[in-house]
């Protein structure tokens, strides 16, 4: 694991907010010069720490868009059967994220759909496609409250 001090974590809160911020703002934020501004930065991300650079981008605004929440059961609790539904929902568009989970639900996943018709046969599909879903829960998102990157790790003192 690689050591991050306060400036490591400054780079790296200034990216999440900020990722079409020039090199030398960064540096001058960050309050160092620029040579060793961007050498930190490659570090972080030769090290994987930056795992790559994006944009949000309002999905609304290319037409009519809901979003879902599911909790998924999966039939069998074998290493191959959670394997081949991983596999699986790589193949599908909408599952925009899915994460493995303990407590009682195998897997939440985060759906994109033009509405609740599409959502269906999307999950209609996922049933039929012995991909070994048991049983879902669906959760319709009515309004964003928050959303936010990832905070970066504090330095232990």
């Amino acid at each position: 694991m690689i050591k991050l001090d306060d400036r490591d974590l400054k780079i790296l809160k200034t990216l999440q907010t900020e990722g079409r911020i020039t090199k030398a703002a960064l540096a001058e934020r960050i309050a160092l010069s620029p040579t060793p501004c961007w050498e930190r930065l490659k570090r972080l991300e030769a090290e994987g720490i930056i795992e790559g650079y994006g944009a949000r981008i309002a999905l609304g605004s290319f037409g009519p868009l809901s979003v879902f929440f599911m909790q998924a059961e999966l039939e069998s609790h074998k290493a191959e059967d959670f394997r081949i539904f991983e596999d699986a929902v790589q193949n599908y568009d909408d599952v925009v994220e899915c994460w493995a989970v303990g407590g009682g639900i195998d897997y939440f996943l985060k759906i994109t759909s033009p509405d609740v018709d599409s959502y269906q046969r999307l999950i209609d599909q996922m049933l039929n496609s012995n991909i070994g879903l048991r049983r879902y829960y669906t959760y319709v998102v009515t309004k964003p409250v928050k959303i936010s990157p990832f905070p970066p790790v504090p330095v232990p003192k």
